[in-house]
């Protein structure tokens, strides 16, 4: 996955370093061009460029085919090594011991690369069916520019990465629900992931019970998203820099679609930079949490958030395990979780530090910079193409790490854990 990635990233920096890739014929700097197909790869959003005005229409081209290469890859591959993982513990094997069923056969592949290709097919389709037809209709738009805007903000909507071909990103669309309702729900629709789709749609046709990760991903993304469009909604009501622009109707879509987009997607029909500093703090948190394993969103994932809420859950009322939803969880999978949140934090504060040795700029936005690049989210306060060309790097750094680190290092705990033949004497720490 991790080589896989980078050689992606590679090949869209060459492309992207070609005259022709942008409006003045000339080549764009190696950093830019790294950037750009990082952020587009790892379905970021974060720009160093205006891309509609910096980038031609084969640059353009360029960023939707690294989006949707990027966005279907971590969607197959998270799912196949989930599989991978669900096959190496699972009950067959416990039972018995052959080896084989650790492994994923060729069958097991093409459904899981052909279950992905048509959900994302679906809501691709359908999402640019409504942009093509709002942009033709009330922005006067001729059919093949209406299309080709519509396929590329579907694309990028569904992948979570928030690259726009406007300059203000969607902020001159802020008040009409026909163009942000589609991206919020494709973006909502992306950071699911595709195992919970395949379990939707096997409910639907009453083939299967719901597991304890489809009800976690459903159920605390539907509590964050709350959460988000309400926090955000209130704390911004009446800024006239935002929502206090805005008529009660207008204040409720944007808050809605703000309170989407930290989810990972990198959108923003308000400016950033003018929010309140208990608005970028939620967005942070929000943005850290990220969307559903095996998605499009980037974060440490739901899951590991509410799995380790349900370890001090049990903590706090001294229960000697941690049970959720009728299903006891392993000691080691709470173990990866609490890797996976401690390396994140990790990245994070070591990223927040570089930047602010090679910046000017406040904490509070470099924080916000750094989690936005980690998560794989793409808003900015505004200060991305300003920190440097050195800046750019780590934020590069950030955006590869964030988007196969957590993926790959859970897959890579759970699969190499093996039991022990021999403990040593127990001693307890003082804790606190």
């Amino acid at each position: 996955m991790v080589l896989g990635f980078a050689a992606v990233v590679a090949v869209g920096t060459v492309l992207l370093s070609l005259p022709i890739a942008t409006t003045s014929g000339e080549r764009a700097d190696l950093v830019s061009a790294l950037f750009t197909a990082t952020s587009a790869t790892c379905v970021t959003g974060l720009a160093v460029v205006d891309t509609p005005t910096h980038w031609s229409a084969f640059g353009e081209i360029v960023i939707l085919g690294l989006i949707q290469v990027g966005g279907l890859g971590i969607m197959t591959l998270a799912s196949l090594l989930g599989l991978l993982v669900a096959r190496r513990f699972g009950l067959r094997m416990q039972l018995t011991a052959q080896a084989e069923t650790k492994a994923l056969d060729l069958g097991d592949v093409r459904k899981v690369v052909r279950g992905v290709l048509l959900v994302t097919l679906v809501f691709e389709a359908a999402t640019a069916a409504v942009l093509a037809a709002r942009f033709a209709t009330g922005y006067g738009y001729d059919w093949p520019r209406a299309v080709y805007h519509g396929v590329f903000h579907a694309v990028s909507a569904f992948n979570n990465a928030g690259f726009a071909l406007y300059t203000d990103n969607l902020i001159g669309f802020a008040t009409d629900a026909w163009i942000c309702v589609p991206i919020a729900i494709a973006v909502l629709a992306g950071g699911l992931g595709f195992p919970v789709w395949l379990e939707i749609w096997r409910r639907r046709r009453g083939r299967q019970r719901w597991s304890v990760h489809a009800k976690i991903t459903l159920i605390t993304s539907g509590i964050l998203l709350v959460v988000g469009f309400v926090v955000i909604t209130i704390a911004e009501w009446n800024n006239p820099e935002t929502l206090g622009q805005f008529g009660p109707g207008g204040k409720l879509l944007a808050g809605f679609f703000h309170g989407v987009m930290p989810r990972t997607a990198g959108f923003n029909s308000l400016d950033m930079g003018e929010f309140e500093s208990g608005t970028l703090l939620i967005n942070n948190i929000l943005m850290f949490i990220g969307g559903g394993s095996a998605s499009t969103a980037g974060g440490i994932k739901v899951t590991t958030f509410a799995l380790l809420a349900f370890v001090i859950y049990a903590e706090i009322r001294a229960e000697p395990s941690v049970h959720v939803m009728g299903r006891k969880v392993p000691a080691s999978v709470q173990r990866q979780a609490l890797a996976v949140v401690l390396l994140s934090v990790g990245a994070v504060m070591a990223g927040t530090l570089a930047l602010l040795t090679l910046t000017q700029f406040r904490l509070e936005v470099v924080l916000f910079e750094s989690i936005s690049a980690f998560a794989t989210v793409g808003l900015s306060t505004g200060i991305t193409a300003d920190v440097g060309a050195a800046g750019h790097l780590v934020l590069v750094l950030l955006m590869f790490l964030g988007r196969v680190g957590p993926i790959t290092l859970a897959s890579a705990l759970a699969l190499r854990e093996r039991s022990r033949r021999y403990d040593l004497p127990e001693e307890r720490p003082i804790v606190g």
